[in-house]
């Protein structure tokens, strides 16, 4: 039986196991490479993140040479110092066993001096007689020159030339969970992948890159981080280093400015962690989900058209009060919420802005409890920031790229002309209670709210939880819930109740042409009234081939309505499944059944896409109601055509699926008698009374 892969081992010179335990500060000789700081660091990091799956130890050189750790290792890790030093001590033996293990499905991770070392060639300092370090390294990872300093200023064990830098994450190929679309990085020396996109059919991606511009030549691009593919395994290598946290960095007398580089890393750590743990997640390892309690962040309403955020505004300006400062609230009948305008807003501080994750006894003290009651995030004061004379930052909203999201509306919509309305105002939270809360349990703002205004967020909160049962969405999830101002006039020719079949169809059919014809054969169906299922890769491999029983469920629809003199005014939630990580099944790991490699799916284009088809497809109903073509679009990714099942409620009774119906939606069930022949009995079933186990063949009664 194979040895299970439970330890990350890091590199740390000739430095032994108890040597390290005896006195954790021993400084380490530079002639072995790493350095104690850069392996306090990674211990920190990797440890937080992946135990208590992986044992995450030093180890030494002589220990990778000599002693037979490739059997349980599931990543090796070399640390920030000086590359030469690693060549010195593995050059040949140790090299080619290293190399090994990778070709084999192995992992290597290295860090600035580490990304350096597991290049094909190092170039560092060039020019410079005292640090110039030139040549080709054996390992090769990167098939290309790992260039440094990308910054000036650099001094052996010194902290003058470290800097936050700011990286910007290519969210197309690390699409596993939160990734920040910005964040910084601690970096002190680390270099640049030269022509790194150039290397892509060799199984490089650049996952990160410098924004600011950079001292060597970079060739094409500005790499800061890439994945390489190596044989069966991979290498990560970096410039900076993503690892180090800012609560081990201290202020050194001799850098004037450290300190100010310390706090801005520490107000951008939920990204930087967050980026590691994609990172980690890309490479095969489970990462360990954290245990704290989130706080809720600020929300950012937009539009647009920006300057129409005003109306907004002024169509809720009856329900804000002043307070004693002239700070803008309006208590509604579930939350209170802060507005802040443009004049008042400042970006001085992304603290200010983001969510808190430090730990989750911060939340329960603004709450005014200890951590060991209930948190009540109904009690927290909702701030909103308005923007109308621009979209959001991507540095004040990293998960969510507003510019990407509307550039995609504005191009979906031109393709549907009738579609303008679904999505034109957007509220979006990186970590709100819950979309659909926000707006359907607040009538003072739901009824002054357009046609098509959207909420959406990063993370969804339970409205009351204890400890850190508190999460009801993983990272990577589509949330959104939007507004639809249905007139009475239409509810007899265009029920309200077919709305969460719109909303299904909309889902699919968003999936299948988001990008023209590409996506259109991923296995998706709708499921009987409101889910959204997707072929299981790891079914379909264990049972065989697209079998309705090998589907599961990745989305999600909930319709609330509220009856108006004219209208009703509903609230459809929707969570999709789109890059969360294994062992949720999410819309990119059906990526691999289609006939050709595409991009995974981004959250911005997706949100775009399903509400431009929304958009139309409400338009359309309310011309047609739910008429033959809009049913046979229905059915057309249907689970359950001819499907037999048990009727609970009519004694245990067999009957054959056959459909819905066009007036109010009801599921058809024509009963089946001797040999399943048809009696020409027929039910038919609401969905408000009646829920289907699809995988048992029930219908049976809610309870």
């Amino acid at each position: 039986m194979a040895t299970k892969r439970m330890n990350v081992l890091v590199y740390s010179g000739a430095l032994t196991q108890e040597a390290w335990r005896a006195n954790p500060n021993l400084m380490l000789s530079s002639g072995n490479g790493s350095t104690i700081e850069s392996v306090r660091h990674c211990l920190y990091t990797l440890r937080r993140l992946l135990s208590p799956n992986y044992a995450v130890i030093p180890v030494t050189g002589d220990m990778l040479i000599k002693e037979p750790w490739t059997a349980s290792c599931a990543a090796l890790v070399f640390p920030g110092g000086a590359d030469q030093g690693y060549c010195r001590t593995l050059n040949g033996d140790g090299n080619r066993r290293i190399r090994q293990f990778v070709e084999r499905g192995g992992t290597y991770i290295g860090f600035c001096a580490g990304g350096y070392y597991g290049s094909k060639r190092c170039e560092f300092e060039v020019g410079d007689k005292l640090m110039e370090v030139v040549g080709d390294r054996e390992l090769a990872f990167y098939p290309g020159v790992a260039r440094g300093c990308a910054f000036p200023g650099f001094v052996y064990h010194s902290e003058k030339g470290a800097r936050a830098a700011d990286l910007r994450v290519d969210k197309t190929v690390l699409s596993a969970g939160a990734v920040p679309s910005v964040f910084k990085s601690y970096y002190n020396g680390g270099c640049v992948f030269v022509d790194a996109p150039k290397f892509k059919d060799q199984g490089v991606e650049v996952l990160a890159s410098y924004l600011e511009p950079i001292a060597v030549d970079p060739g094409e691009g500005s790499a800061a981080v890439v994945y390489c593919k190596v044989g069966q395994g991979a290498a990560l290598l970096t410039g900076p280093h993503p690892e180090f946290a800012a609560a081990n960095l201290e202020s050194k007398p001799d850098a004037p400015g450290f300190s100010e580089v310390i706090a801005t890393l520490a107000a951008d750590e939920k990204h930087r962690m967050d980026f590691v743990k994609a990172c980690l997640t890309k490479l095969g390892l489970t990462v360990s989900d954290e245990q704290n309690v989130p706080s809720l962040s600020y929300m950012h309403l937009s539009s647009s058209t920006p300057t129409e955020t005003a109306n907004i505004l002024s169509s809720i300006s009856h329900l804000i009060e002043k307070d004693e400062r002239s700070e803008e609230y309006f208590k509604d009948e579930n939350d209170t919420f802060h507005i802040i305008r443009p004049s008042t807003w400042r970006m001085v501080d992304l603290a200010t802005a983001l969510p808190s994750h430090t730990d989750g006894k911060e939340v329960a003290d603004q709450l005014d409890g200890s951590s060991d009651r209930i948190v009540d995030y109904n009690t927290v004061t909702k701030h909103i920031i308005v923007h109308d004379d621009d979209y959001p930052e991507s540095k004040s909203t990293p998960y969510f790229n507003h510019q990407a999201f509307y550039a995609n509306l504005h191009h979906y919509q031109s393709q549907l002309p009738g579609a303008s309305n679904f999505g034109a105002h957007l509220l979006y939270g990186e970590v709100v209670t819950s979309t659909n809360t926000l707006l359907e349990k607040n009538t003072k703002l739901l009824r002054n709210l357009p046609q098509g205004f959207t909420a959406t967020a990063t993370v969804q909160v339970a409205g009351r939880g204890r400890g850190s049962n508190v999460w009801v969405s993983p990272p990577g999830s589509l949330m959104f819930s939007t507004v639809i101002r249905h007139p009475m006039a239409q509810m007899q020719a265009a029920p309200v109740v077919f709305v969460q079949y719109l909303a299904a169809m909309a889902i699919v059919q968003g999936i299948k042409s988001y990008d023209g014809r590409l996506y259109r054969d991923l296995p998706i169906k709708l499921k009987w009234p409101n889910d959204i299922f997707a072929l299981d890769p790891a079914k379909a491999k264990e049972n065989g081939g697209d079998k309705n029983e090998n589907y599961t469920k990745i989305g999600g629809i909930l319709v609330n309505s509220h009856y108006n003199s004219k209208e009703y005014i509903a609230v459809c939630g929707i969570g999709l499944n789109t890059a969360n990580a294994a062992p949720t099944t999410s819309l990119n790991q059906l990526t691999q059944f289609l006939p050709r490699d595409v991009e995974p799916f981004t959250l911005e284009k997706l949100l775009a896409r399903v509400l431009t088809v929304f958009d139309d497809l409400y338009a359309r109903f309310l011309v047609t109601g739910f008429d033959e073509v809009m049913e046979k679009m229905y059915y057309e990714h249907w689970l359950h055509m001819d499907q037999i099942v048990t009727l609970e409620a009519e004694g245990g009774q067999r009957a054959r699926i056959k459909g819905i119906t066009r007036d109010y939606g009801l599921l058809i069930a024509e009963e089946l008698g001797w040999e399943d022949r048809e009696t020409g009995r027929r039910w038919t079933l609401q969905s408000d009374a009646n829920s289907f186990d699809f995988f048992k063949g029930l219908v049976k009664r809610k309870l």
